[in-house]
This record gives C-alpha cells, structure tokens and sequence, in this order.
C-alpha cells in the first residue's frame, strides 16, 4: 500500500479540520465582542442583542461541527487505495461462494 496516499489523507483532514475550528473560534469571537460593544452603548436592548448573539453563535457552532464531520469523512475515505478496497471485496465474494 501507498503510505504517501494514507499521509496525504491524514494532513488534509488535520489541516481542514485546524482551519474550521481556527475560524468558527475567531467567528465567535468577534461576534461576542461586537455584542459587548453594542450592549454597551445601548444597555437597554441587551436581551434582544443576547437572544441574537446566542443564535448566531448556535449556527456558526453548528457550520464548524458539519465541517467537522466532512473532514473525518473524508479522513475515512482516505483509509485505503479504491486498488486495495476492489481487491478486498473480490476476496471476500470468493470465500462466500
């Protein structure tokens, strides 16, 4: 088996996987810092500015979890050579027979 096609497949994953939770991490922070500040200047309107902040944090959390996921998938997939996958299905229906 090819090992540069197994460290390919690991340092994609690793990378993409770093850079979504780099920028959901820097996502959420401005987006705090943004609702600080206009809490701030108007206190009054703090729980409408708290109710929005919570939910858009809520769909960047979830943005960064689906990336997530599509890097381990894709970690998965780089699991084996498609060569090595048809090799081993064709032994298998051999011993089933």
């Amino acid at each position: 088996m090819d090992m540069t096609f197994l460290g390919m497949g690991y340092i994609g994953a690793g990378l993409g996987a770093g850079i979504t939770l780099l920028g959901a991490g820097l996502a959420i922070g401005k987006l705090a810092a943004s609702a600080l500040e206009g809490t701030a200047r108007q206190p009054e309107a703090a729980g409408t500015i708290r109710t929005t902040m919570i939910i858009a944090a809520a769909l960047i959390e979830g943005l960064a979890f689906l990336a997530l996921v599509i890097c381990l998938l894709a970690l998965m997939n780089f699991g084996m050579p498609k060569e090595q996958v048809a090799k081993e299905n064709t032994a298998q229906s051999v011993q089933v027979k």
